[in-house]
């Protein structure tokens, strides 16, 4: 089968697998698509938690944007851990000079256990210069309270901070419900035109280290293959869901979710 599409993803990697750079190439690959990547940092982690983080030298970042990206232009990137000033800066530079639209940002900033991934300054200069460069921000509950700093409670206040994020530049918003306690997961889709709210069933699991940026992933690879905006989170969404639903329940931590659920194998293969 050939690549429907080129997705470059600029994130951090995940020893474990779950999330990151590898899950967002997972991702990709098993929704049909070519993943390149610009690597923001190396962590030592597992499904108990984060050991270490090792910055990449911000040059390197741009130099792996813009050199693999002058060769093989993307349809469409996928921007996941920023973790400094430096990188943020770096990685906007790179945005500059490949000029590509379709852009999602999973504004990453806590770890699945807990492990803080980005400081304060550099959540600062995402709010006030990465925001309105993006075509789509897709945070969860906490760091849409971080990024707003207000706090989300229901259904309505997803909404209210959705439309603060728009005042900040954004053009298009999916806030990610999964934190709230609710008997179903809410998700919404707010931009100047429109507000959709997405209720998926709540699966009872502790593996599910790694779903924003796989959701993220797929939602951008959907829209590097010409679906609308609102399209690509619905479609994104089922991919994560049936992930979820089909997870491996793999270490002792929180488990990654099933990347290969929409993968269907010739049967001389099996």
């Amino acid at each position: 089968m050939k690549p429907k599409s080129k997705i470059l993803i600029i994130a951090g990697s995940d020893s474990s697998g779950g999330a990151g750079i590898q899950a967002d190439i997972k991702t990709v690959t098993s929704l049909g698509s070519y993943a390149m990547t610009a690597v923001t940092a190396v962590t030592s982690q597992n499904t108990t938690g984060v050991k270490s983080i090792v910055s990449i030298d911000s040059k390197e970042i741009f130099n792996q944007i813009v050199f693999t990206s002058n060769d093989i232009r993307p349809d469409a990137i996928k921007i996941g851990m920023l973790h400094s000033s430096n990188v943020i800066k770096s990685v906007l530079k790179a945005l500059e000079i490949v000029k590509v639209k379709k852009i999602v940002l999973d504004p990453v900033m806590v770890a699945k256990g807990g492990a803080k991934l980005i400081d304060f300054k550099a959540i600062n200069l995402l709010k006030l210069k990465m925001i309105n460069k993006v075509f789509l921000i897709t945070p969860n509950i906490p760091e849409a309270e971080i990024l707003t700093h207000t706090k989300i409670i229901n259904k309505e206040d997803m909404i209210y901070a959705a439309k603060r994020l728009i005042k900040y530049g954004a053009k298009n918003v999916l806030i990610k419900g999964g934190h709230l306690k609710n008997k179903f997961v809410r998700d919404v889709f707010v931009n100047n035109n429109e507000i959709k709210v997405f209720d998926s069933q709540r699966f009872r699991t502790k593996n599910t280290h790694g779903t924003g940026c796989t959701l993220s992933s797929a939602i951008t690879t959907f829209l590097s293959c010409g679906k609308t905006v609102k399209k690509s989170c619905e479609l994104g969404i089922k991919y994560v869901n049936l992930a979820i639903k089909s997870n491996p329940k793999y270490g002792n931590g929180y488990g990654p979710i099933n990347h290969l659920n929409s993968v269907k194998i010739d049967n001389k293969f099996r």
